[in-house]
């Protein structure tokens, strides 16, 4: 059964390595149930609003196995929330999640919808946290696992525990994986993001612009 293994937030703090100079990147577990709202988990912070929050950013989600994954690598365990995601997930490869996909969890609907891009903060973040960061942004780009960020359609609560119920799935067949390989890696791809279901406005932009200029 997929879970959320835990749900993790964290407060704005100054950071000389961050590009606001303050960050919220450094989340952590929190027990009981939250409150989602339309932008995200209440008692969570999105410190630099030009790219991180608003609804098409408003929850974070990142499996624990793409953590096992990279603490292999690394020499290292990642804890939960190691990569700022809200919900640290656990029985499901949320990279094979169909954009437009609506997951219930708690009482709260999500709907994947658009990707993480790695950033020079995140590099940084594991610099400071005592990880091999070199050439990290690179690193993380070609594997194309990002997990998705996800819109809230229904809001309520939620907790550590709780079931993620699958409830929709679209029929284009365009993976979290494949939303991020069209946006970082490969272009030529872009055209089949063109008027998919549930698809975030900032990548559907992008898409539009790449068809528009062929």
């Amino acid at each position: 059964m997929p879970i959320v293994r835990s749900v993790n937030v964290g407060p704005s703090k100054p950071a000389e390595w961050a590009g606001v100079g303050a960050t919220s990147i450094d989340k952590h577990a929190t027990p009981g149930p939250v409150r989602v709202g339309a932008e995200g988990i209440v008692t969570d912070t999105q410190t630099d609003r030009r790219f991180h929050g608003g609804e098409e950013q408003a929850v974070y989600a990142f499996a624990r196995e793409d953590l096992d994954l990279w603490g292999a690598r690394l020499g290292a365990e990642l804890r939960d929330g190691q990569f700022a995601e809200n919900l640290t997930t656990e029985g499901i490869d949320i990279n094979e999640s169909l954009v437009g996909e609506q997951w219930r969890i708690g009482t709260v609907l999500l709907q994947v919808c658009s990707v993480r891009t790695p950033c020079n903060d995140f590099k940084n973040w594991m610099g400071v946290s005592g990880y091999d960061n070199s050439q990290w942004v690179r690193r993380f780009t070609q594997e194309a696992r990002p997990g998705p960020y996800l819109r809230v359609l229904e809001e309520g609560e939620l907790e550590a525990g709780d079931e993620i119920v699958v409830v929709h799935r679209p029929d284009h067949g365009i993976t979290v994986s494949d939303l991020f390989r069209a946006l970082n890696l490969d272009r030529t791809l872009l055209p089949r993001l063109i008027g998919i279901e549930g698809l975030g406005d900032k990548p559907r932009a992008v898409a539009e612009r790449y068809v528009a200029t062929r």
